[in-house]
């Protein structure tokens, strides 16, 4: 069973919580157990699990800044400066999977599923894919 999600980001760099509207994609499947997988449709964002804290967000970009810096020679801005966006989504990646166990998701107290938009504002798609065990 696959869905799309929709997102439409507001700055350059943000972190969006879309743990609720996973969970309501899963308990709409009616599946009871299997897996989740959450997939972006761009190449400059990302999808991680962590905790959703205020102070957690911002180290998180501040990270980005200090591994891949904006004020580097990068190639790829010479076709449409945004090398560095690209860069990010690579170190974070563009999925996760999570099992899902008597309907619901799998995840810790403390664990968030975040949209990493890296290139915004834009429009952004999530694909969902819940398959069944």
């Amino acid at each position: 069973m696959g869905n799309v999600l929709d997102i439409q980001t507001t700055t350059r760099t943000e972190l969006i919580d879309i743990t609720e509207r996973i969970r309501a994609a899963v308990r709409d499947s009616g599946v009871k157990e299997g897996l989740c997988a959450i997939t972006t449709r761009h190449t400059t964002c990302s999808i991680i699990i962590n905790e959703n804290e205020r102070g957690l967000r911002t180290d998180i970009l501040g990270m980005l800044e200090k591994l891949i810096p904006h004020d580097q020679n990068y190639a790829h801005d010479q076709i449409d400066n945004n090398a560095v966006s690209h860069l990010r989504a690579i170190l974070l990646g563009m999925s996760e999977i999570i099992p899902i166990e008597d309907g619901h998701l799998v995840l810790g107290k403390w664990q968030s599923i975040l949209f990493v938009e890296l290139d915004g504002p834009r429009n952004r798609s999530i694909n969902i894919k819940i398959l069944e065990s």
